[in-house]
């Protein structure tokens, strides 16, 4: 197998090219422009990472991209498995660095969440990956591949392909915006891996100017804010982009996408104990909750090493549940999974 590292000064990456690029490419040395289709389709539907893998293609053809072109493919560098079935993988890239995600089944249904980025810069107290430094975002392919090689793993092990994805790994999604949006793009056209936008949720931390430019931008897709409190000083006690993206500005932008995308918002919201679990931070969340058009998920706190934040207990969430649903607002508890192999989330470090 012939594996490509780096570009060169005579290669180019070849996932950058659009299937008009590759047409353009093929007739401009002389061979068939339906060339051009062929290994978009190894590219994009078929997850090709080796021109000689490109059967019909011939073997001169083959040769020609091998000395013109690169695929900076994504590996499976280590992966463990929980006992509740979840599996965490390391996904290593050209240049070495490494990002996680995690392969989520049930009886009915397999869920891929993804990174977007290596590291992330935005220093959420209670997330593991926000005590990593940024090292740069992840291309359209590379978050391409990540969904490639789980749907690959869940296909292999569970017998069924991916159902639904998750941007809510490594790393904020819309401060990769347009990777983000091309990547998705790759997983749910039809000369790719044919996925339908509306089982994919991209979660943000909450950045207002770029949750209006996914209404501007009519995405399909279903959005999720990483809410955790409903009060400007305790947010921004634990997610400093807070300060800068305060409640109110989110509220707004949240508006906004509702308004031109007609897809309710997913509030995410870590239930911690004696952080933002009592029945002041309820009646909070319940304010803001009924400003958007939305449903609620509590999910469990998954503790780490580099915090002193912990779970709240069952009853505690149960209750906190129980006087949001009272309000008219549906919410929904999220059990941890993947939580003994640090693969739940808010977990994510590299740790494999």
């Amino acid at each position: 197998m012939y594996i490509c590292k780096t570009l060169t000064d005579n290669k180019k990456d070849i996932r950058n090219m659009s299937l008009e690029d590759l047409q353009t490419a093929f007739e401009a040395a002389g061979m068939p422009k339906f060339r051009g289709k062929q290994v978009y389709e190894w590219l994009w539907k078929k997850g090709a990472k080796d021109f000689n893998d490109m059967s019909n293609l011939p073997l001169d053809t083959r040769a020609w991209l091998n000395d013109h072109f690169c695929i900076l493919s994504v590996s499976v560098y280590a992966q463990q498995s929980s006992t509740d079935g979840t599996i965490k993988m390391a996904f290593k890239l050209h240049d070495d660095a490494i990002v996680e995600g995690v392969l989520i089944p049930t009886p009915t249904r397999v869920t891929a969440c993804v990174s977007s980025q290596v590291g992330c810069s935005l220093s959420c107290a209670f997330c593991a990956t926000g005590f990593l430094k940024r090292q740069r975002n992840l291309e359209a392919a590379e978050i391409y591949d990540q969904v490639w090689l789980i749907d690959q793993m869940a296909r292999k092990q569970f017998g069924m392909p991916l159902s639904n994805i998750v941007f809510m790994g490594m790393g904020e999604p819309l401060l990769n915006y347009n990777n983000v949006i091309a990547g998705i793009q790759k997983i749910t056209q039809p000369d790719g891996l044919g996925m339908s936008p509306s089982r994919i949720t991209v979660s943000t931390a909450g950045i207002a100017k770029m949750i209006k430019k996914l209404g501007d931008d009519g995405v399909k897709f279903n959005l999720a804010l990483s809410l955790h409190a409903a009060n400007n000083a305790k947010r921004s006690a634990i997610m400093p982009i807070n300060d800068s993206n305060p409640l109110e500005d989110l509220s707004e932008a949240l508006n906004y996408f509702y308004q031109k995308t007609k897809r309710k918002i997913t509030l995410e919201y870590a239930v911690m104990n004696d952080t933002n679990d009592g029945s002041q931070e309820a009646k909070e969340l319940i304010r803001f909750a009924k400003k958007i058009p939305c449903k609620v998920n509590l999910i469990e706190y998954n503790p780490i090493d580099l915090a002193n934040f912990k779970g709240a207990e069952t009853d505690k969430i149960a209750a906190f549940a129980e006087q949001i649903e009272h309000a008219g607002i549906i919410v929904n508890i999220r059990r941890s999974r993947g939580k003994d192999i640090d693969a739940a989330c808010g977990q994510l470090a590299n740790k494999l």
